[in-house]
């Protein structure tokens, strides 16, 4: 098998441009032995490894049922469209393969309809997409909503159009014969190799999706690209949560079951009005906007306490109501299903001295959420693996801290696993310069942002631009951003002004732009050559110590006699800022300058955990050096 990685094997043969690398060669071995001897395997693969081809090669060659799972639905996309059919093709292989992803990435037919009929109540906008729509439902294949061009992807219409797993009608839907999921669905469970994402395979494993049992037919092969996201999505499905949304989305399916089905019943239409406005009453009793906060505490406040005692009325009077007309609308009784276990739930909220669990919310300036999540999932999901026999393989470029792989194993419980650590075939001593630059201002201080952007602007235009500058506050972003702009004259993208995959597009295309973002562009981004030279990180990632999650863990942590801080809150951002380094170096020609604005990565002795876990490039604390470096780079 590891033939198909020699100067003549397989791969070269029919990969253009395909060049051998030992660390992709011992990968493929190791997932060899691992698939063959039903194991599990952690392996670390440094950037530029070539982990996709490490590990599908032999996934390919094993010939038995294989599901990838990966960390966002782009990645998911790439690995189907490119690398999959590109290894398929090289290695001849016959079996079939499918793309599954979850629900509310497929047009719901049924939804389409209920909109349609009721749609006097939508927005102009909405609605004129609608109508789209419904042209666009006659012409797709697939019902992928991310191949409909003429709608935008953050457009208001989607989650009327789409089903979630609490609004599905399943197999009692009128539509269910055409239903584009059940189709994908099919076409998964007919196929030798399946590609899902993590949050679908994990709501599958645990919550074994109503309406169509399982979605993700059986395998003896489970892989996790980007792994490094498996415990936190762990978390939130071992958990329990209840969303405005989810509340707005049952009033609206009750108002449109009153509208289209049962007009005789005009309870219906004022017990959902009654829920939608006890929902965004009980929003505005959160206040501001932005912040995650601890439930336990929040819930001790009087008037909280009695926002939530008028939502649970309004639930229950939905519940009540939709009772009385059971057996009469599909739509109606899958409301009262919902009403019925977001009760449930809004009681399981409500018992916060359970211990072992976080308590925390969180609002937007619309929308809030309530939710207990687990401290730990080592247990729950060590029992998820001893159900489903078979190999577990878990890669990703960034598991590591101190090149120990124990704090991820030890978050999910198989400490029994085979590990390898592959570090970067890139030469990191010529390619990269990593700068602490001296004389930083401290984060907290007024003018801050002003004095930051002062001192990094030589930098960014010695560069061209060509940079980005990796935030780990959207208050930080903001005031970057907007300092940049009044000072310098290059093109300065801002994340959130447009979507993900456009502002990718106008970073390339400009030739000359800073793109200032947060959490969302320090991974899963690829941008390779001299497109970026140039990564600026404001401070170390240290998740904000008053998230409640993150305090009920480091809480735990000391009842364990552990220490919360190496224990729990250093690898995590060490695993963060790995993730943003590596967007830097992609390729073995690229170069560039790598600045962390964070003296503690210097000055405390943490630092030095930090440093180890980074890609051995040179250090300076000198800016003069990096734009030297940087000038010396263009002029190659």
């Amino acid at each position: 098998m590891t033939d198909d990685f020699a100067v003549d094997g397989q791969l070269a043969k029919a990969i253009p441009g395909f060049k051998p690398r030992e660390p992709q060669r011992q990968m493929a071995q190791a997932v060899s032995k691992a698939i063959e001897q039903g194991e599990q395997l952690v392996v670390e693969a440094g950037t530029g490894t070539g982990k996709t081809y490490g590990y599908l090669a032999p996934a390919l060659r094993s010939g038995k049922q294989v599901i990838i799972s990966t960390g966002s639905k782009a990645l998911q996309d790439q690995l189907y469209s490119r690398d999959l059919p590109t290894v398929k093709k090289a290695l001849d292989y016959k079996g079939q393969i499918a793309l599954l992803k979850g629900r509310s990435n497929y047009l719901c037919l049924e939804r389409l309809e209920q909109q349609s009929m009721a749609g006097g109540d939508l927005p102009v906008q909405v609605l004129s997409e609608v109508v789209k729509l419904r042209s666009w439902a006659t012409e797709t294949l697939d019902g992928d909503v991310s191949s409909c061009a003429g709608v935008p992807e953050d457009s208001a219409v989607w989650p009327l159009v789409t089903s979630t797993n609490d609004n599905c009608l399943g197999s009692d839907c009128p539509l269910y014969k055409e239903c584009f999921v059940v189709k994908a669905r099919k076409k998964a469970m007919e196929a030798d190799v399946v590609v899902v994402n993590h949050h679908l395979f994990l709501a599958d494993m645990v919550v074994k999706e109503s309406g169509f049992a399982e979605l993700i037919p059986e395998a003896e092969v489970m892989i996790f690209d980007e792994a490094h996201q498996i415990p936190d999505i762990a978390s939130q499905y071992f958990g329990q949560s209840l969303s405005s949304r989810q509340l707005l989305d049952l009033a609206r399916d009750i108002n449109i079951a009153y509208r289209t089905e049962l007009k005789d019943t005009r309870q219906l239409q004022k017990c959902a009005d009654r829920l939608a406005q006890s929902a965004q009453d009980f929003r505005l009793q959160l206040g501001e906007p932005g912040y995650r906060g601890n439930l336990r505490e929040l819930l001790a406040d009087a008037s909280i306490q009695r926002a939530l005692l008028l939502l649970d009325d309004a639930l229950e009077l939905c519940y009540d109501v939709a009772k009385l007309a059971l057996g009469r609308s599909a739509l109606l009784d899958a409301a009262f299903e919902r009403a019925t276990l977001y009760r449930a739930r809004l009681q399981r909220l409500k018992e916060v001295n359970q211990p072992g669990y976080s308590y925390w919310y969180e609002c937007n300036s619309r929308h809030f959420t309530l939710a207990l999540t687990p401290l730990t999932v080592a247990e729950k999901f060590k029992e998820v693996i001893g159900q489903k026999p078979g190999s577990w393989i878990f890669t990703s470029a960034t598991l590591s801290v101190n090149d120990d792989l124990g704090h991820f194993t030890g978050r999910l419980g198989i400490d029994d696993a085979q590990t390898l650590l592959l570090p970067s075939p890139f030469d990191y001593a010529s390619q990269a310069l990593l700068c602490v630059p001296r004389g930083l201002p401290e984060a907290r201080q007024p003018g801050a942002a002003r004095r930051l952007a002062q001192m990094l602007r030589p930098m960014i235009e010695a560069n061209n631009g060509r940079c980005f500058m990796l935030c780990t506050s959207h208050a930080m972003m903001r005031d970057l951003a907007a300092e940049f702009r009044t000072t310098m004259t290059l093109p300065v993208l801002l994340q959130g002004e447009t979507g993900k995959g456009q502002l990718l597009s106008q970073f390339i295309e400009a030739g000359n732009a800073l793109l200032v973002a947060t959490s969302s562009f320090w991974e899963g981004v690829d941008v390779r050559g001299d497109a970026l030279s140039l990564v600026i990180i404001d401070k170390l990632p240290f998740t904000a110590p008053d998230d409640p999650l993150l305090k009920a863990r480091m809480e735990d942590c000391r009842l364990r006699g552990a220490d919360p801080f190496n224990d729990v809150q250093l690898p995590e951002a060490v695993i963060a800022l790995k993730q943003g380094v590596g967007r830097l170096i992609r390729d073995v020609d690229d170069r560039g300058v790598l600045v962390i604005c964070d003296s503690r990565l210097v000055m405390r002795p943490y630092g030095e955990v930090f440093l180890n876990s980074l890609p051995p490039a040179p250090r300076t604390r000198d800016i003069k050096r990096a734009v030297a470096f940087l000038t010396d780079s263009a002029a190659q």
